[in-house]
């Protein structure tokens, strides 16, 4: 039999992994950092480290006087059991422009690197190392 054809787990439609060792990921919807027009709120993505490509997205709300403000800071982790999910995913970037913006908090969303190209507990570590 051929191995690279053969599947040894699938989590349909997302992720086919092949027992040749093969991972087909499919196409997920993604948008980039930028200023949400609806809500005021700016994105930007930074690298935190290179060696590893771990990044996060910044989300700041739209101020009228910054210097007279403290905000919060809310760390988020996107969901996907360490498998799935991005922080440039559509649904994590509007859930958080909305949040940031009702809140007027600073949110910072964590793109750790997934499973099972990456085996936990490098998701974990991850996590740890960009809070």
């Amino acid at each position: 039999m051929d191995t690279d054809k053969e599947i040894q787990f699938e989590f349909y439609p997302t992720i086919t992994v092949y027992k040749s060792g093969r991972i087909e990921r499919f196409s997920r919807q993604t948008v980039p950092a930028s200023v949400n027009p609806a809500t005021g709120v700016t994105s930007k993505d930074v690298v935190i480290y290179s060696s590893t490509g771990l990044w996060v997205r910044l989300y700041l709300p739209k101020l009228t006087n910054p210097s007279e403000h403290k905000l919060s800071v809310v760390v988020y982790y996107h969901g996907g059991a360490f498998m799935i999910g991005s922080a440039a995913d559509s649904l994590n970037h509007n859930y958080l422009n909305r949040l940031v913006a009702d809140a007027n908090i600073i949110a910072v969303s964590v793109d750790y690197r997934l499973a099972p190209e990456y085996p936990l507990p490098i998701g974990y570590d991850d996590s740890m190392a960009a809070f």
